[in-house]
């Protein structure tokens, strides 16, 4: 009842607490000039505002408490200041010329939103300018260039995120902080999030799941959109994309606006994509896709907190590459001749079509979402809660190509409830319960796994403190997953029954899953430019419906999977070590890590009695896999290094490294059986690139850059029954350079970027890419399809002020 009253004592009186503000000016370090248009931002409030001509703000209505203010703005290092509200408080910020940018505020976690530097989680983070100057086919495509991120592809339009080695459902994915729910289980199943709605992507490396239950063993990727704008502003933004490879045209219309503390932001995004092509393959046949997105928010930020209302709409179609080639080389496909079927080769009209052709999938993802922010004195309660609706259908009778062979329809509600309790002796706690319920329906005339619904419940606490120069962070969490799976019989025919003397499908079951989680890390300044982290962290992962009982062909994959009803949820112990170096004109992170996962899922290839590859259904030839377990020992690290050496401070020389290797401890065997499958190979990164403010009147924050990439020969693969096979190394060299154009008064006309991948046109196979496992070129001998060739890219960025705060 205390709880209760004090949330509507909040609402009633929440002109009593609205004097507190934040006020300040922003001015440059050099010559002490004002800053116009810096942003000031405080996270946990979604409260924030920008400078005017004087450099100063203010943001008014904040509630009592200590919160972090960030402030930046291009050209300049980010200032992060923990201030106390109490009343009027002054903040005065001296922004100096950026030569590096190793800090950040992070907001994905349990506790309050704490500096990237301070924090001991390992955790890698990816801004707008970013994710804008990098070319893409895809979200997760654009952020595996980060070190110790890796993806999973079937084609340009489906990209898995793999973190250190692990992918799948041992990877969370958030979208504003809710969990983001579908078929995550399928090497074919993309993650259903619009590229253009996200502003700024947050990385945990390892085992994150404290917050958000069961399926975190791997890491955590939390996708956020932009953040409101200032109060009375109201802005439009246009950004278009082509790519010459496959003819993508992308288009994202934007709108926000924060009008006396009710803000919005609503966003059109329309995607349509040729085949791609290669220097091996020439054009690929049906790896184009289209895809159309709604989404936005709308929220209310007041004293007494916020709350905010997300909604989205995915929708895509996508075609999925087969890989079958008649003599000549040429990609064939299925045609309705006189009501037959029969194979003919795709025409030059077909290979440079943006239609999609038989086998296609139409993925449709719908969700609205709630957080909600209650401020109870010194004291925060926050609820997130979201429904998801995935719709995944799978066509491929060219007799009849509006069957779905496929149709999973999958039900999501999740919830999230944090309690914040008032900070003591330097400490910040926080309690909570998560948990989501699910339902999955199969719809279509086949069946790769069966119908199930699941039921998650977990409680957690966390507690982190700063000392002097300490800080210490961990918590623990309890989760249990209870899985009902439902039985199919079919009749001759194939079509469900009620008979259960008919053939057996899947039998039913009820499974229950439980176990705790927990993290304990520190974080120590050796001194002003070094400091060090440490982390330890267990984790568990309850099996998938796929992975227990799934019994059917990946059409995608090009594979046939049978599930395992007797797996035993993984648990895991990883240790993080890292140096952080940050000095005026050198700028290093080197990080290692050890992971041992207990009762590790992954798929064995199955043989037949005669040595020769199982095939269950001869009519549809793909090799079968099982689900099997393992002990599972993976290490590894990423080593990056910036280098801007005096007086040249606009150049910047990166370099990185990361490597995995991944061993299977159940298996004495000195041979490849004591690998795990479908490691990412070591990858090393360079860039060289200049930054500067201005060239000249009109062209503001210019850049140039010219990348280097290096993948390293895997030849540590599983090679038991030809699971894998190995991959030779390769070496792609990239480049870009953009601008943004100003008028007279320094107004922004337009942002410009231009990119070329793969400049000279090399053909390679990612180990991790599922196309590589295709049919046999005849006309060449090589095996699979390779990945995409050169790629010119142009985008341009407009934004649209409607309404200007004054």
């Amino acid at each position: 009842m205390k709880t209760i009253f004090a949330v509507v004592a909040s609402f009633l009186f929440c002109p009593a607490i609205a004097q507190n503000s934040l006020t300040g000016k922003v001015t440059d370090f050099h010559d002490h000039t004002p800053i116009i248009g810096a942003t000031v931002y405080i996270p946990d409030l979604k409260k924030g505002t920008s400078t005017d001509v004087d450099g100063a703000y203010k943001i008014d209505r904040l509630p009592r408490g200590r919160f972090l203010v960030e402030i930046k703005f291009i050209g300049y290092s980010t200032v992060i200041q923990s201030v106390q509200m109490n009343g009027t408080t002054q903040l005065d910020v001296v922004l100096n010329s950026a030569v590096t940018e190793l800090n950040e505020v992070v907001v994905t976690g349990i506790s309050h939103s704490s500096e990237l530097k301070n924090n001991p989680l390992p955790i890698a983070t990816l801004n707008t300018k970013s994710l804008t100057e990098n070319t893409s086919t895809n979200l997760i495509d654009n952020i595996s260039k980060k070190a110790g991120v890796n993806q999973i592809t079937t084609g340009p339009a489906i990209s898995k995120p793999v973190i250190r080695g692990l992918g799948y459902n041992r990877i969370i994915s958030l979208y504003d902080g809710i969990r983001q729910e579908g078929q995550q289980w399928g090497d074919e199943h993309g993650i259903e999030i619009d590229e253009y709605s996200v502003d700024r992507v947050e990385i945990i490396k390892g085992a994150g799941s404290l917050m958000y239950g069961s399926d975190g063993l791997g890491g955590v990727l939390n996708f956020l959109t932009p953040n409101p704008v200032s109060e009375g502003t109201v802005i439009g933004k246009w950004l278009s994309n082509y790519q010459t490879n496959n003819g993508l045209i992308g288009n994202s219309v934007m709108n926000a606006g924060n009008l006396k503390g009710l803000y919005w932001l609503a966003r059109a995004s329309f995607k349509d994509a040729k085949p791609y092509s290669n220097a091996y393959d020439r054009k690929v046949f049906n790896s184009g896709f289209r895809e159309r997105d709604l989404n936005g928010h709308i929220g209310l930020s007041k004293p007494w907190g916020y709350s905010q209302l997300n909604v989205s709409s995915f929708h895509q179609v996508l075609g999925l590459v087969e890989g079958d080639r008649d003599s000549t080389g040429r990609f064939t496909r299925l045609v309705n001749v006189n009501g037959s079927a029969e194979e003919t080769a795709a025409s030059n009209a077909e290979l440079n079509s943006y239609h999609v052709f038989i086998p296609r999938q139409d993925i449709s993802h719908v969700r609205i979402s709630n957080t909600t922010n209650v401020y109870l004195g010194p004291s925060r309660l926050q609820l997130n809660v979201g429904y998801q609706r995935n719709q995944r259908k799978e066509f491929g009778e060219v007799l009849d190509e509006q069957t779905k062979n496929l149709y999973f329809d999958l039900r999501t509600l999740n919830y999230n409830l944090t309690y914040f309790l008032p900070e003591g002796k330097g400490w910040q706690v926080s309690l909570g319960t998560s948990g989501m319920t699910q339902q999955s329906q199969n719809k279509g005339i086949e069946f790769l796994i069966p119908a199930y619904r699941s039921f998650d419940w977990g409680a957690f606490g966390f507690a982190k403190r700063h000392f002097a120069k300490l800080d210490v962070a961990g918590g623990i969490r309890f989760d249990q997953r209870l899985i009902t799976i439902d039985a199919l019989y079919l009749d001759n025919q194939g079509a469900p029954t009620s008979d259960t003397n008919a053939t057996q499908k899947f039998k039913s079951g009820n499974l229950t899953f439980s176990n705790y989680s927990a993290s304990a890390g520190l974080t120590y300044p050796i001194s002003n430019v070094l400091s060090i982290k440490f982390n330890a962290s267990r984790g568990f992962r309850a099996p998938n419906i796929a992975e227990l009982a799934s019994n059917g062909r990946h059409e995608g994959s090009l594979r046939y999977e049978y599930g395992n009803f007797n797996l035993k949820p993984e648990t895991s112990l990883q240790l993080d070590a890292g140096v952080v170096f940050n000095s005026t004109h050198v700028s290093a992170e080197f990080s290692v890590f050890q992971n041992d996962i207990r009762h590790y899922i992954f798929t064995e290839k199955l043989a037949a009695k005669n040595g020769l590859d199982s095939i269950p259904d001869p009519s549809q030839p793909v090799p079968a896999y099982q689900y099997v377990q393992g002990q599972a020992q993976l290490r590894g690290g990423e080593f990056f290094i910036d280098l801007h050496p005096h007086p040249l401070d606009w150049l910047h020389f990166e370099n990185g490294f990361s490597f995995v290797d991944a061993l299977n401890k159940s298996q004495s065997r000195n041979d490849s059986t004591k690998y795990l499958p479908y490691i990412p190979a070591p990858r090393y990164q360079s860039e060289i690139r200049g930054n500067l403010k201005k060239i000249g009147s009109r062209l503001v924050n210019p850049f140039l850059k010219v990348e280097f990439n290096h993948v390293w020969p895997q030849n540590r693969v599983l090679l038991e029954n030809r699971t894998e096979t190995p991959t030779p190394s390769y070496s792609l060299w990239n480049a870009g350079l953009g601008t943004d154009i100003v008028t007279p008064k320094g107004a922004t006309l337009f942002s410009f970027y231009f990119t070329v991948n793969n400049i000279f046109d090399v053909a390679y196979q990612n180990h991790l890419s599922r196309l590589k496992y295709g049919p046999v070129n005849p006309a060449t001998g090589r095996v699979g399809v390779f990945n995409m060739g050169r790629n010119f890219s142009f985008k341009i960025v407009i934004p649209i002020t409607l309404v200007q705060r004054t």
